[in-house]
């Protein structure tokens, strides 16, 4: 179960909680170690309290009308939280090192079932890397696994997208009513419908870079196992691919082209031990005896019934530049008709600019009106 605010405002024990988790110098593992001390989170508040009247408190507690302030800003949002220790706190994160206190949620909270995957990756991702993304995550949600990530540009984005019609749970940096990227907007009203948004921070706290190798813990800690779709040497998908390890998670990544430096990380990955995913069913495999059903299935022209709509409420794609459409390709080649969904530009304006991309030798023309990127030695 959650708990509203109003049930925190009038339970002691859990304000006190909340109190002791939003003030500074307190973690989990301070936090740990006090109640082991003290008792209580009650006990512990009043002896911060006695300490600070004496002045010899290390840690200043948070005033109080601060709480009650985000108590009542969570009330209008309609957003409830999660206590470790309590019911309803995602078993498979509480029992991983430093893990949040206190969750705040908005959305379905059967969302976090025992099958979560972490799906992350490049924000600058190529077109072959969001149709992958796409096919496995779809396939994932269709098989009874919820798919988590962070709603970033790029993978994430994807990842979402994919599986909207299941369910979808997204990690936050900022406070869970806090959209970023903007543009993400509409996906993160979907998910608060069908799925559900988390995070550990307070209600209107605006991302920070310190705030994301965070909310990448919380990522992997929820999941089973942890796919990688495009990540470079040096990379936040790497960082939470670390914490997946350290947690004991199973690792998966997609294999790429060596000579695109968006594949490196997750071909340095395969070769640490990493599994080599290639499709959904590769990490169904890992879980479930169960193949894929499409992978039984003879091949079937998409029916209504069997197509899935991949957030039919979102606007358009921005009209993409040319350096948007480079970043788009890979070494690997990709049709013209999923480069001019992807970009939002016809497919006339897209053939003129590759051939003035072919002239300055940037893309190479492949049969069948597929194109691919020849040189990202300088990315």
């Amino acid at each position: 179960m959650s708990f509203s605010p109003n049930k925190i405002a009038a339970t002691p024990e859990l304000a006190a909680y909340l109190r002791l988790m939003r003030s500074d110098g307190i973690g989990p593992a301070s936090f740990k170690r006090l109640i082991s001390r003290y008792g209580t989170a009650t006990e512990v508040a009043a002896a911060l309290e006695s300490a600070a009247k004496k002045g010899t408190a290390k840690t200043k507690l948070i005033n109080k009308g601060a709480i009650e302030k985000e108590l009542e800003t969570s009330a209008a949002l309609g957003v409830s939280y999660l206590f470790i220790g309590f019911e309803g706190y995602p078993l498979a994160l509480a029992e991983t090192s430093g893990a949040p206190i206190v969750l705040t949620v908005k959305g379905d909270l059967s969302c976090l079932t025992e099958r979560v995957i972490g799906v992350v990756g490049a924000r600058n991702c190529s077109a072959g890397g969001i149709k992958l993304t796409r096919a496995i995550c779809s396939d994932l949600a269709d098989n009874g696994f919820t798919v988590v990530s962070g709603m970033a540009r790029g993978i994430d984005t994807a990842a979402h997208k994919a599986s909207l019609h299941k369910g979808t749970v997204a990690c936050l940096a900022g406070g869970v009513d806090v959209i970023y990227p903007s543009e993400n907007a509409a996906l993160y009203n979907q998910i608060t419908e069908t799925g559900l948004v988390i995070s550990e921070m307070p209600p209107g706290t605006k991302p920070q870079a310190r705030h994301f190798p965070r909310r990448n813990r919380i990522i992997s800690g929820l999941s089973q196992g942890l796919l990688i779709v495009e990540a470079a040497r040096k990379s936040g998908s790497l960082i939470t691919a670390n914490f997946a390890a350290e947690q004991n998670r199973d690792v998966f990544a997609v294999p790429g082209s060596p000579l695109d430096p968006r594949a490196q990380g997750c071909n340095q990955l395969i070769q640490d031990g990493a599994v080599l995913v290639q499709s959904a069913e590769d990490i169904i495999r890992e879980y479930d005896t169960m193949p894929l059903l499409r992978s039984v299935r003879p091949p079937q022209k998409p029916t209504k019934a069997t197509t899935v709509k991949i957030s039919p409420a979102l606007p358009p794609a921005p009209v993409a530049t040319t350096s948007d459409l480079l970043s788009l390709l890979s070494p690997s080649p990709i049709h013209i008709d999923e480069l001019v969904r992807l970009s939002g530009k016809p497919a006339s304006a897209l053939l003129t600019e590759f051939t003035e991309l072919e002239i300055t030798g940037d893309v190479m023309r492949h049969p069948g009106s597929k194109y691919s990127r020849i040189s990202m030695k300088n990315e």
